[in-house]
């Protein structure tokens, strides 16, 4: 049966790992995911998860290492997290053009200079065209059902491309909430054994990732954005069958719309802010202000965006990230890029919580009151929030 406990996002994550079967684990430690490893890492030593467990001497080692077993056809896993990340990635290339099915999990930080271990999306956001799925999380909860849904994703056999899984660092990693962990006869039955698709096999020899030349190249980047559109349907397959059997969804799998109905003013976000916004639209007890999470950064589900946002006079899209040289957040970019001549909706740009600056109550408040100013009179389109100015 399921059970109920409370623990760190990073221990749900690793209770997903140990419910989803899987061969290799590769671990390199960085703040604030190396609970998830170290949490692993006890499971298989205990003999909870049958898989090869390799300490490597860097994430570019880890991520090399994923790559090389899901080529055999193993079920893999690794962790990491903002300079991880951006060490990884050349290799981050290299497993999507080679289409393999790896999962990992990415614990949002911010990038130096200067140093910050604290949270925020810059590095997931700066590795949005490397040819990954990224899913975003609000909760712990969503972070384990959310990896256990990303096999499913990665290894659909119209998709196979890999899935990052983006959680808020210390935010939900080192925040202790309830979480039901599923029972392991619903999980197999749900995420049965990992069946590859290609693979190499030195009875049926192939080359995985060999050169290309000029006269395919092209062919093959499409390729990956063909199965990346496909899998926007899988996406939302995979959310509706997650809930058939667990009762649990996340919107459609690729948004989720709070009180959009009618709104005026939409506010459209990534990941666990999610949680503080909801509260204050919450505590007006009108219907003027509504919330567009987008669970599904890559593939961007713009359908689905111009749907909910179509009505709104007002956009305010809140991001902890920077595109600096373009001078707004890169999801309000993206999201004026699709709302392009659908309407007449004013997009705001707000950036905060960088460098793990809270986004509070108040910050939230003063961005809806923002927006609501926007209504009647022109306003600045980009905004810092709570910048100080001395």
């Amino acid at each position: 049966m399921a059970s109920w406990d409370i623990m760190h996002g990073s221990r749900a994550v690793a209770e997903a790992v140990r419910l989803a079967d899987v061969d290799v684990i590769a671990a390199y430690p960085i703040t604030p995911q190396t609970h998830i490893v170290e949490d692993t890492a006890k499971m298989v030593a205990d003999g909870d998860i049958r898989a090869e467990y390799v300490k490597v001497e860097s994430e570019h080692s880890a991520m090399s290492v994923v790559i090389a077993a899901s080529g055999t056809g193993a079920r893999t896993f690794t962790a990491t997290a903002s300079q991880g990340l951006a060490l990884m990635w050349e290799m981050l290339f290299v497993a999507s053009g080679m289409r393999l099915p790896v999962v990992m999990v990415n614990a949002n930080r911010a990038l130096s200079a200067p140093i910050s271990i604290w949270n925020d999306q810059q590095d997931s956001i700066a590795s949005r065209d490397v040819g990954w799925i990224q899913l975003y999380v609000e909760t712990n909860q969503e972070a384990l059902d959310t990896t256990l849904m990303a096999y499913r994703i990665a290894e659909d056999a119209g998709v196979q491309l890999p899935v990052m899984v983006c959680m808020d660092g210390f935010v939900l990693t080192h925040t202790v909430e309830p979480v039901e962990v599923p029972d392991e006869e619903q999980v197999s039955k749900f995420l049965p054994k990992f069946k590859p698709q290609q693979y190499l096999d030195p009875k049926d020899p192939m080359a995985l990732g060999p050169i290309a030349f000029p006269n395919v190249y092209t062919e093959l980047r499409a390729m990956q954005q063909q199965a990346m559109d496909g899998a926007m349907s899988v996406i939302e397959k995979v959310n509706d069958e997650f809930s058939a059997v667990f009762n649990r969804s996340y919107g459609n799998g690729l948004v989720e719309e709070f009180k959009t109905e009618d709104a005026e003013v939409i506010i459209v976000t990534l990941g666990s802010v999610a949680g503080t916004i909801k509260d204050v639209i919450d505590e007006r007890g009108d219907s003027k202000v509504g919330l567009l999470r987008i669970k599904s950064f890559r593939p961007l589900p713009e359908d689905e965006i111009r749907r909910a946002l179509k009505g709104a006079k007002v956009v305010g899209v809140i991001e902890k990230d920077v595109s600096i040289g373009l001078g707004k957040g890169a999801l309000a970019s993206e999201v004026r890029d699709v709302m392009y001549g659908s309407g007449d909706s004013k997009i705001l740009s707000f950036i905060a919580g960088l460098g793990g600056r809270d986004i509070t109550l108040d910050s939230v408040r003063g961005v809806i009151d923002t927006c609501e100013k926007a209504l009647s009179e022109d306003v600045e389109t980009v905004h810092w929030v709570d910048l100080k100015t001395e």
